[in-house]
């Protein structure tokens, strides 16, 4: 689970201050995080609780922080129903049994999406000797590899990344999605998308405002698989900071 200091603003994956999303605390665990690394719950008019990860539902809304095995725990422990009562303020809200799955999907389409829409702004390259050759340039400012990626084939490009940008040695990496290449390439609309670079300091920006929070709710912080292949998934925001180096 990712969470600065309570007020603090946070740093981007390029060292930039972030003072524009606002601190919000978890229903579950009480720890405070900006409000973009957390997801929004609303309340549908029939009463039914729901994801509102864009968090622009009318109403009362809560947010959690938490992975999406925790809020598993907690729901079958009976805490969730206890700190939805509490956050709006009424025992009448109706919790969906599918909700932990629910959020993850809606995460994971908001960031498809993004993509998606990156693509056809043309500030996503796909294929690896053009991506390559970028890096090596210094102008990526986000690596993304699919699940189903080859640990080669992420390595050169993740060497590529650190020659660009003249952090040899540094352990700066791609991010690896929760996804595999059929998942990618659909939501790009091209073929074979196995990774892709993001061009641009605000198009990485836009991305990662969605991808930070699948991948904390995941439980990844750093991928949902090792960008090096050795069967350990990172957990701090450090990591993740390391990815978009520009």
């Amino acid at each position: 689970m990712i969470l600065p200091d309570e007020g603090a603003p946070s740093s981007g994956s390029h060292g930039h201050k972030d003072r524009s999303s606002p601190v919000r605390r978890c229903i579950l665990s009480g720890d405070r995080a900006p409000q973009d690394m957390l997801v929004r719950l609303a309340v549908s008019p029939d009463g039914m609780l729901a994801p509102d990860v864009n968090a622009k539902a009318p109403g009362r809304g809560a947010w959690i922080g938490v992975s999406r095995s925790e809020l598993e725990a907690a729901i079958e422990k009976g805490r969730m129903k206890g700190a939805i009562a509490r956050a709006f303020k009424t025992g009448g809200v109706t919790m969906p049994d599918n909700l932990p799955e629910w959020i993850e999907t809606q995460l994971r389409q908001a960031t498809l999406d993004r993509l998606g829409l990156e693509a056809r702004a043309s500030n996503l390259l796909t294929g690896s000797e053009k991506i390559a050759e970028r890096a090596r340039g210094g102008r990526v400012n986000l690596l993304l590899h699919t699940l189903d990626s080859r640990p080669d084939g992420r390595r050169k490009l993740d060497q590529a990344l650190r020659v660009g940008t003249e952090r040899e040695g540094s352990g700066d990496t791609g991010l690896v999605l929760p996804v595999d290449r059929d998942a990618l390439s659909m939501a790009l609309g091209r073929d074979n998308a196995v990774h892709a670079a993001i061009l641009g300091e605000k198009a990485a920006a836009r991305v990662l405002h969605h991808l930070r929070r699948w991948l904390n709710y995941t439980g990844c912080s750093n991928g949902a698989a090792p960008a090096d292949g050795d069967g350990q998934a990172a957990t701090h925001e450090d990591d993740l900071r390391k990815t978009a180096v520009r």
